[in-house]
């Protein structure tokens, strides 16, 4: 029988949504050693915290995140706040002794991501970073499929996230709601907010990145600012396109903004190998395409993989074959694969420390941007 785990959720934005509703299905869905308890949840604003904690059943809310991390009645931490709090909390949470959930990108920068990484593994405490979309039951099987060898030598691999939303120069920073926007509570623009996922992905289906070359723009100067009422200089970079060497000689490409006019969320990627290539689009997220240059030559092509089947990831869990999920539950298989981890000799990834490296490439790529050089990761 699960053991309850006691959970304080620090952050009831988007991100808190998502991870609220993980804790609530997580054991109606997978056979795990513990059952999330919605103990408290935490947010700037206590109107604001009260409705979220009664709408999604927490027993208390609070406006003071000091308060759920020394509360000896919580065991996980889920940190679901703006990226310049994630240290901040995370470090305090290690020293309690919390398993500690956090939102992507694991840092503001490499050398906050050191401490955060210093304080869990000083603790021991069990850790790991969000970064949901490996748990697409259709990019896991690509990653199966890759460690299979079933694409041989990889050669190229690329990737783009494009989004529309801050093309109208009256979208404003800081606050509640576009809290991205603020170089100070973001760190960075779509490099740590879209292609931290990308990259993550792209070292976890093909190992680590070695070298970049980048160029980034801000196509919006000036915005107001939520907090000051003023308008100040934009810090963040709108758009970023790099390209990169990784350790095994391949090649990739990668591309990220929320200037791209029709695109909400397109997240796609694509692999090519000596044997063949894989792509995935986000908003077909449940079909992997396949192709198999070892088909014979009449039927060559690509396949079209509806990942549905109880035989491939995560699936089993759900419905019966033919019936797809969502992106909602991508958290959930994160939850899941964590909260087993706890249990065994082998945690979920990514942890801080799996973290951190994506974290290397972001501030790589930003610093190739400033320089016009290439630049060395790590």
């Amino acid at each position: 029988m699960a053991k309850d785990i006691r959970v304080g959720l620090i952050g009831y934005g988007f991100m808190g949504r998502t991870h609220s509703n993980a804790h609530r299905k997580v054991t109606h869905f997978f056979d795990v050693p513990y059952r999330p308890v919605l103990k408290t949840i935490c947010g700037l604003e206590d109107a604001e915290a009260r409705k979220f904690a009664q709408q999604w059943g927490y027993e208390s809310h609070t406006t003071d995140w000091r308060k759920v991390v020394e509360d000896k009645n919580i065991d996980m931490i889920d940190i679901c706040v703006p990226n310049n709090r994630h240290a901040e909390i995370a470090i305090a949470a290690a020293k309690a002794g919390k398993a500690i959930l956090c939102e992507k990108p694991l840092a503001l920068d490499v050398k906050q991501g050191q401490e955060m990484v210093k304080a869990v593994e000083k603790a021991g405490v069990p850790n790991m970073v969000s970064f949901n979309y490996r748990r697409v039951p259709a990019v896991t099987l690509a990653k199966q499929l890759i460690d299979e060898g079933r694409l041989g030598q990889i050669f190229h691999y690329r990737a783009n996230f494009l989004q529309d939303w801050t093309i109208s120069r009256d979208v404003p920073q800081g606050g509640m709601a576009t809290w991205r926007l603020d170089v100070k509570a973001a760190g960075s623009g779509v490099t740590g907010d879209l292609l931290a996922h990308c990259i993550d992905t792209a070292m976890w289906h093909n190992g680590a990145i070695t070298e970049v070359c980048a160029m980034t723009e801000t196509f919006v100067k000036e915005r107001k600012n939520v907090e000051t009422g003023k308008m100040e200089p934009v810090g963040i970079d709108d758009a970023c396109t790099f390209m990169c060497r990784f350790g095994n000689g391949s090649l990739g490409n990668f591309e990220s903004t929320r200037y791209a006019r029709g695109h909400k969320a397109k997240y796609t990627l694509e692999i090519n190998g000596e044997k063949g290539s894989l792509a995935w689009d986000l908003h077909d997220l449940h079909r992997l395409q396949v192709f198999n240059h070892a088909d014979e030559g009449i039927v060559r092509g690509w396949r079209n993989v509806h990942v549905t089947d109880g035989d491939q990831p995560y699936m089993k869990s759900w419905w019966v074959p033919g019936l797809q999920i969502g992106f909602a539950e991508t958290f959930v298989h994160q939850l899941a694969d964590f909260l087993r981890g706890m249990k065994t000799d082998k945690p979920a990834m990514p942890d801080f420390k799996e973290g951190l490296k994506t974290q290397a490439v972001c501030e790589a790529v930003l610093e190739s941007a400033r320089s016009g050089k290439r630049v060395k990761v790590g």
